[in-house]
Order: structure tokens, then C-alpha cells, then sequence
């Protein structure tokens, strides 16, 4: 054989074998990027107000839906209830980028044209206490807010008669909740107690304990034969009945309304408030942020479906409704546990 030929021939099958050897040799792994765990919703709380037992009783049912949900919600609210700063603190939560925006509101209208803003940007908007509210996805009720304004008149007729004067304290003008139960009761009472008499306007002053003693005290100097008040807003009750303790009048005026128990319990027990009716703010705010969990999850919110530990709800519009109402005497206060 040529050696040419025998030598092309070796340099053939080096050449062939490296060429095998390359491609059978393992491909290097492609770079992957670690897999990052996804982010916790952003759920905001927005209160009327902050700091009072109320709200802080919200925020322990906000705090709880955080651990079961593992989600990021949270509690905060004006110094006081100024639909002005609140709404400012709705707009902070947009410029955020927050998930869900949950609104207990001061001013429903003054609110709408911000929820808009809300949604456009794609942020869920929840609202409790306000019913009829404009711009939002979703209100969450505890009660039927119908039956809730004219058992507080029936409880206030078991107290004082169905005849006499009386006044109806709410936290404000605007909050959308105090003002439909007055509706309701006064158009319940028109028909039911027509010798009930109204003595003056509804009186902004609920959510403030001082603002109600002193306002009771006014109204003792100007109507000496009042026989009741019904206070919407857990102070106003609260202060009233101190009003009434001062005077020594517990016994010639009743009062009673939304009030939390714990808070409320020496008063019923030394007859200064003769009842309260409410649900658990508690279970308001778990059930706030678990409407907002179900949304973000792409649930459907539909008739039959069951909150967690709170009850079964019941769907009417965007409206859902959950029966909690609480009646509140001397012999149950201190054992509701808030």
C-alpha cells in the first residue's frame, strides 16, 4: 500500500473519531434562573377612623385573615373621621400599586370618582358599612341593615314607651351605614310608634365619646322631658350614658345602640345603657379581606358560599350579606369576648 494513502488513511479516522468523541460528549446545561416564590397580596384596610376599640377590634380580624390567608393586609385610617383624609389615604394606596383596597367610608360620594381610579388601575375595591356605594366591586354587610334599623327602635320602645321625645346620634352626616338605619327606623316608626317624637335633626357626634356626653348634656338643658336616644357610632351610646350617670337620669332616659360589648358592659350593668345591638367588627374585617383573597384567586362570589368561621352568604346585587346581629344586655356583654 502507498504509505500517502496509509497515512491520509490514519489521519482520516483521528480526524473521524474526535468528530464522533465531540458529539457525543454531554452538551453544556442552559442557565436557569432560580424559581422566586410568589409575592403575597398587598390587601390595604382603609378605616373611618383609627385608634378607637371598634376599629382596633376590625383590625384584629384583618390581622387574622393575613396568618390564614398568607397574604399582606393591614389596618390603617384617619386620626379622625374626616372623609377628606381618608380619601387622601385611598388615593396613597393607588400610587402604591396595592392588590385590594378595602374602605370602611366616611363619605360614600366623595369616594366615588377615587374607586374609579381604583379599578381603572386595576385594584379591587371593597367597601363595608355602605350599601348603596358607587365605584366599588363589592359591600360586605353582617346584617340585614333594613331589620338592623328597626330592631334598634323596637329596643329603644321596650326601654322608654312607645311615646316621648328622643334623639338619634350618628357618626356623621355622610357615613353611609348610621344614616340608612335612621332612615329606616324613622320610616319604621312613622307607621309603628307615631307617638314617638323626634326632637331634632340626627346629631354628628357617634363616633366621639366626648363629643356625645357633652352633646346629651345640651340636649337635657333644651328638651327636659327626653325620654331616649338611639346612638349609631360605638362611642355615642357610650357617652351618653356617662351623660345620664352625671345627671342622675338613668332611670328617666334610655339609650342604647351600636356599641362593643366589652366597653359597654358596666354600663349595662349599672342601667346607665339599656341595650346594644351590633355584629363583630372582628369578623367585618376577616371577611373584608377574605372577599378580596376569593377575587384575586378568581373565585366567583356566589349565593351559599361559606366565610370561614363566619357564616353563609347571600348575594343581592353586589351587596353580600352575612346574618351576625348581636343583641347586647348586662347578662351577655363581658362573655362576647370583645
Amino acid at each position: 500500500m502507498n504509505i500517502r494513502k496509509v497515512l491520509l488513511s490514519v489521519v482520516l479516522v483521528m480526524i473521524l473519531g474526535a468528530t464522533l468523541v465531540g458529539c457525543s460528549a454531554p452538551a453544556e446545561e442552559p442557565a436557569v434562573a432560580p424559581v422566586s416564590e410568589k409575592e403575597p397580596y398587598e390587601i390595604a384596610v382603609i378605616v373611618k377612623i383609627t385608634g378607637i376599640p371598634w376599629f382596633n377590634r376590625m383590625e384584629e380580624g384583618v390581622n387574622q385573615a393575613a396568618e390564614d390567608f398568607n397574604v399582606n393586609s393591614y389596618q390603617v385610617g384617619p386620626a379622625d373621621a374626616d372623609p377628606a383624609q381618608q380619601a387622601r389615604m385611598v388615593e396613597d394606596m393607588i400610587s402604591k400599586g396595592v392588590d385590594a383596597i378595602l374602605v370602611v367610608p366616611n363619605d360614600a360620594v366623595a369616594l366615588e370618582p377615587i374607586f374609579e381610579k381604583a379599578r381603572e388601575a386595576g385594584i379591587i375595591v371593597i367597601t363595608h358599612e355602605s350599601p348603596d356605594q358607587v365605584g366599588n366591586d363589592y359591600d360586605l354587610e353582617l346584617i340585614d341593615n333594613v331589620e338592623f334599623g328597626q330592631h334598634n327602635w323596637d329596643k329603644l320602645v321596650e326601654s322608654m314607651g312607645d311615646t316621648g321625645q328622643y334623639a338619634i346620634f350618628v357618626g356623621g352626616l355622610t357615613v353611609p351605614l348610621h344614616n340608612l338605619w335612621a332612615d329606616e327606623g324613622l320610616a319604621y316608626a312613622a307607621e309603628k310608634y307615631p307617638n314617638l317624637e323626634l326632637v331634632t335633626e340626627r346629631i354628628p357626634c357617634g363616633e366621639d365619646q366626648e363629643l356625645s356626653r357633652q352633646t346629651t348634656l345640651d340636649l337635657l338643658q333644651s328638651y327636659p322631658d327626653l325620654k331616649g336616644i338611639i346612638g349609631f357610632g360605638s362611642l355615642g351610646p357610650i357617652g351618653a350614658a356617662q351623660a345620664l350617670t352625671e345627671k342622675g337620669l338613668t332611670e328617666e332616659v334610655s339609650v342604647g345602640g351600636t356599641v362593643l360589648p366589652g366597653q359597654a358592659a358596666p354600663y349595662l350593668q349599672d342601667g346607665s345603657l339599656d341595650f346594644g345591638v351590633l355584629w363583630d367588627p372582628k369578623d367585618a374585617g376577616y371577611s373584608m379581606v377574605w372577599t378580596a383573597v376569593q377575587m384575586l384567586e378568581g373565585e366567583d362570589i356566589v349565593n351559599g358560599v361559606e366565610i370561614p368561621g363566619i357564616g353563609v352568604i347571600t348575594l343581592d346585587g353586589n351587596v353580600i350579606k352575612v346574618d351576625a346581629t348581636l343583641d347586647i344586655t348586662a347578662e351577655n356583654a363581658e362573655d362576647l369576648g370583645f
